[in-house]
C-alpha cells in the first residue's frame, strides 16, 4: 500500500514477473516466425508480424481471463493475480503494435482515409454483405487502451473501486469481439482451417472454466449462507442470523467467509476475539476472509491493504474503510447482525466462550 501514487514498485518479484513476460513473448515470436518461415516461406515480413503479435495478444488475453478461476481454485496461482496488471498492458501493447502494421499495410497508403478504410474495406455492419471483421478489431484495441490507461492505482482511487472494477469487466466484451475479429478475418484465409478447433478449445476452456467456479462459488454461498434460527437454548439474539461456522474452530488469524443475502462477509479470530467484516477489499475487491491477520490488522490476500478487524479501518495514513457488522455466539455457532455498521464505526465483537459457556450475548464480552 502507499499514500503517494507511483508510476511502478520495481519489487524483485515485479521484476522477475516482467522478466518472464518478455521471455515468454521472445519465444512465442520466434517458434511462430520459425514454423511460419518453414510452413510459407512466401510469407512477407510485415504480414508475418501481423500473424505473430495478433495471435500472442489473443492468447494472452484468454490466460488473463483463466488468471481469476484459476487463483480461485489453486493459491498458487496468486502470484500471477497480484501482477496481472503487467500482463494486460503488454497484451495491449502487443494488440497496438498488431493493429498499427495493419493500418499501416492495408490502409494508410490510399487516397481514403486510414480509419474511414478500416470501418469499410471489408464491407459494413448495414450493407448485407460479409459481417467486417476490422471494425471488431478496432473496437477490441479501444476497449483494451481504455483498461492499459486506466491500470495505475490513480485512476483505481479516483474513479472509485466499483466503478473502475465495471470499466475492467469490459474485458469480457473485448475478448468477445475479438473473437469474432479472429474467428471472421483470420481464420477465413485458404489454409488456416486448423485454426478453428484451436481458437475454439482456448475459447471454450475460458468459458469453461469460469462456468466452473461461478457454480462452485455458488455451491459455497449456500453451504455458508447464514439463516434466521431458534438458538436452542431460547436466547437468540433479535434480528440476528445464525451461520454454520463454530467460533472455535476458526484458526488465530484467520477468517471464514459467509453469506448473507446477496453480500458475503468474512467472520475473524484475532487471539479469542471474534469480529465481523466485509468480504470486500476496497482496493481491486478482493477476498478479505482468504487472508489472514497480520500485525493486529485484516491483510487482503491480493494486494496486502489492511483493514482493522473491529473498525474496518485502514491503519493510519490511508483512510480506506470496510463496512463491520456486530456478531454474537450463542450455542458455540456465530450470529451476525445483518445490517452494518456506519463506515468507521467500531462493531460489536464476542469472544470465544469459556469452558462449559454456551452463550455470549451481543455487546458483551466475557
Amino acid at each position: 500500500m502507499s499514500h503517494v501514487y507511483q508510476a511502478v514498485g520495481w519489487s524483485p518479484q515485479k521484476r522477475k514477473y516482467d522478466l518472464l513476460i518478455a521471455l515468454c513473448t521472445v519465444v512465442y515470436l520466434g517458434i511462430f516466425t520459425a514454423i511460419t518461415m518453414a510452413t510459407q516461406p512466401h510469407v512477407t515480413f510485415e504480414t508475418l508480424l501481423l500473424r505473430a503479435t495478433g495471435s500472442l495478444a489473443f492468447v494472452m488475453l484468454s490466460f488473463i481471463l483463466l488468471i481469476g478461476p484459476l487463483a480461485r481454485i489453486s493459491p498458487r496461482f496468486l502470484p500471477v493475480l497480484y501482477n496481472r496488471r503487467h500482463l494486460g498492458v503488454a497484451t495491449f501493447l502487443l494488440a497496438l503494435v498488431h493493429g498499427a502494421f495493419a493500418v499501416l499495410q492495408f490502409h494508410a497508403l490510399g487516397d481514403i482515409n486510414p480509419l474511414a478504410s478500416v470501418l469499410s474495406s471489408d464491407g459494413s455492419f448495414g450493407d448485407g454483405g460479409a459481417f467486417p471483421f476490422q471494425p471488431l478489431g478496432m473496437i477490441g484495441l479501444g476497449v483494451l487502451f481504455l483498461m492499459a490507461a486506466t491500470s495505475h492505482d490513480f485512476w483505481l482511487a479516483n474513479l472509485t473501486p466499483t466503478v473502475w472494477k465495471g470499466l475492467h469487466m469490459a474485458v469480457y466484451g473485448a475478448y468477445a469481439v475479438l473473437l469474432g475479429h479472429v474467428a471472421l478475418g483470420a481464420l477465413q484465409g485458404e489454409g488456416k482451417a486448423y485454426l478453428w478447433p484451436a481458437i475454439g478449445a482456448l475459447a471454450a476452456i475460458v468459458f469453461a472454466l469460469h462456468l466452473y467456479t461461478g457454480l462452485a462459488e455458488r455451491r459455497r454461498d449456500r453451504a455458508t449462507s447464514a439463516h434466521p434460527a431458534p438458538a436452542t437454548n431460547g436466547t437468540a439474539p433479535e434480528g440476528y442470523l445464525r451461520t454454520a461456522v463454530r467460533a472455535h474452530e476458526i484458526p488465530d488469524a484467520e477468517g471464514r467467509v459467509v453469506t448473507l443475502g446477496d453480500e458475503r462477509v468474512a467472520v475473524f479470530r484475532n487471539g479469542d476475539e471474534i469480529s465481523c467484516i466485509s468480504n470486500v477489499c476496497r482496493h481491486q475487491m478482493g477476498p478479505l476472509g482468504e487472508g489472514r491477520i497480520i500485525d493486529g490488522c485484516i491483510t487482503c490476500p491480493w494486494h496486502g491493504f489492511q483493514y482493522d478487524p473491529v473498525t474496518g479501518c485502514a491503519p493510519p495514513p490511508f483512510d480506506d474503510r470496510a463496512e463491520t457488522y456486530d456478531i454474537a455466539i450463542q450455542d458455540g455457532l456465530v450470529w451476525i447482525n445483518p445490517v452494518a455498521n456506519p463506515l468507521g464505526t467500531a462493531s460489536r465483537t464476542a469472544r470465544l466462550p469459556v469452558a462449559g459457556a454456551t452463550a455470549n450475548p451481543p455487546g458483551e464480552t466475557p
